[in-house]
């Protein structure tokens, strides 16, 4: 027999309210999507409140290019995160935005005449071609011939990243990352302006080499040591799959957070939902988990201000 569940009642939002009453409230509307993202909020607070939780960070590169970087950046000055999985983009973007600007577009803008004028576009933002490619290959060229002149013959994409944090400033996230000693993985590296650099510079230097298998090492350390692990999951693809992997070799996440506008019906990975990943043992049957289907740059800053509220 189905148990009918609380009544469903009204939002009522006063100007002085703030956003963790509105949060609350939504908790009781019974309203379609906003039930997953308070339910998330809720997992939030007790994985990055539980001391026993190894957690993780993963996100894809495209949304370092928009303002959320500065939200990615405080969750990790703060240590909210103890690893963070992402795409090459992500380097790439950190590097051009700390020494150049992108710049406000729209989906609708002619791309022939976009290109004329040498300028990528990004969904809708502008990434001129000064702030991008050549920008990244003659800091890349810089960084890594520092590096190497240093005795570094050899680096994992975590030491890629913490070398790039240590050259940057306070507005990147790899320099917060590299502060406090927080792994930045990235385990499709050679799928960007960085990886590309990284087999520039080893034409010329051929004794140097990427050590893709020494994030391995790193990464089962951390997994399985871990009494517990968590993860928010911000988009699909490589750096979604790559957190799930390796959580299975400890019997799964036990707290999960995916937020996506991918659908579940072609089988993507990206699409899947949280739960599942319960069928391979990449999350605990007893996790407390949710998939919000929002784009990340529109929801996650009211649920990083709601956060901050609850854990404060």
């Amino acid at each position: 027999m189905i148990k009918p569940g609380r009544p469903v009642k009204d939002i009522s939002i006063n100007k002085d309210d703030k956003i963790d009453a509105i949060f609350d409230q939504m908790s009781k509307s019974g309203g379609f999507e906003s039930r997953n993202l308070v339910d998330g909020l809720n997992i939030l607070t007790s994985m990055i409140q539980d001391r026993d939780c190894l957690k993780f960070l993963s996100y894809v590169g495209a949304v370092v290019s928009t303002g959320l970087r500065g939200i990615i950046k405080d969750m990790i000055k703060n240590k909210m995160f103890d690893v963070v999985i992402t795409t090459c983009g992500a380097l790439d973007h950190d590097i051009a935005r700390h020494y150049s600007n992108y710049l406000e577009g729209s989906f609708t803008l002619d791309d022939t005449e976009l290109a004329e004028n040498d300028i990528h576009r990004l969904g809708n933002v502008l990434v001129p071609l000064q702030s991008y490619g050549p920008l990244i290959e003659e800091k890349m060229q810089i960084f890594l011939k520092k590096s190497y002149d240093s005795g570094k013959k050899e680096m994992s994409t975590s030491d890629i990243s913490k070398m790039i944090g240590e050259n940057l400033g306070e507005d990147s996230f790899l320099y917060w990352a590299s502060k406090n000693n927080i792994p930045v993985i990235v385990p499709g590296i050679m799928d960007g302006a960085v990886g590309s650099q990284i087999w520039m510079f080893t034409q010329k230097h051929t004794d140097f080499r990427l050590n893709i298998t020494a994030d391995g090492n790193l990464l089962s350390e951390l997994i399985f040591k871990a009494k517990k692990s968590g993860a928010l999951m911000l988009g699909g693809g490589i750096s979604k799959h790559h957190t799930l992997w390796w959580n299975q070799y400890r019997e799964g996440l036990d707290y999960a957070v995916y937020i996506t506008t991918a659908q579940e019906f072609d089988g993507s990975l990206s699409g899947a939902l949280v739960r599942e990943a319960i069928s391979w043992g990449k999350v605990t049957q007893n996790a407390m988990q949710t998939t919000i289907h929002a784009e990340a740059t529109t929801i996650l800053p009211f649920l990083y201000s709601a956060l901050l509220s609850k854990i404060r």
